[in-house]
């Protein structure tokens, strides 16, 4: 039901995503994230593509903590930072944060191999559904999508939605 990948460039470290449906205690949850009591990244679905585009997000935000480069406080807020096309902090959290009357949301964790207890803690505190990481799809709203990435119809032609997204997320640095 989760989805677990090493990351590359960090053989030490895995990204493991949980999608969950019918959530019902998001306003906990998300409580709980900002008192740092739940060391997750909480997602909301909707303004997602594929889980490609968390990998790349987590990727990121790993690579920008041990740079020491990091623009926010934690490593999973960074992560929802990363998520974002453009550098405004708040706006990120609005748009790919989760909110009190959210009923889905993608719960990411960055952890070492052996850390497998984090999940099932994380699983526990989910009153929802929890549903297949591919089933992405499923939540997502593309409409909203395209018109946050400012992606055209013409960009669509040679290449797909996700191609521009990780496009616009890894080069919001320079832009």
């Amino acid at each position: 039901m989760y989805l677990t990948q090493e990351l590359e460039l960090f053989p030490d470290h895995r990204v493991t995503q949980m999608l969950f449906k019918e959530v019902k205690n998001a306003v906990d949850l998300r409580q709980s994230a900002v008192e740092g009591k739940l060391h997750c990244a909480l997602i909301n679905p909707t303004m997602l593509v594929n889980h490609f585009q968390v990998l790349v997000a987590a990727n990121k935000a790993l690579h920008l903590q041990k740079t020491g480069k990091m623009k926010t406080r934690s490593m999973y807020s960074e992560i929802i930072f990363n998520l974002s096309p453009t550098n405004n902090i708040s706006e990120a959290f609005k748009r790919f944060g989760t909110s009190d009357g959210d009923d889905a949301v993608m719960v990411v964790l960055v952890h070492n191999k052996d850390e497998t207890q984090l999940i099932s803690d994380i699983v526990a505190k989910v009153d929802g559904l929890q549903i297949p990481v591919g089933d992405i799809s499923s939540l997502s709203d593309p409409a909203k999508i395209k018109k946050l990435y400012k992606v055209t119809p013409q960009e669509e032609k040679c290449g797909t939605l996700l191609d521009a997204v990780v496009c616009r997320m890894a080069t919001k640095d320079v832009m």
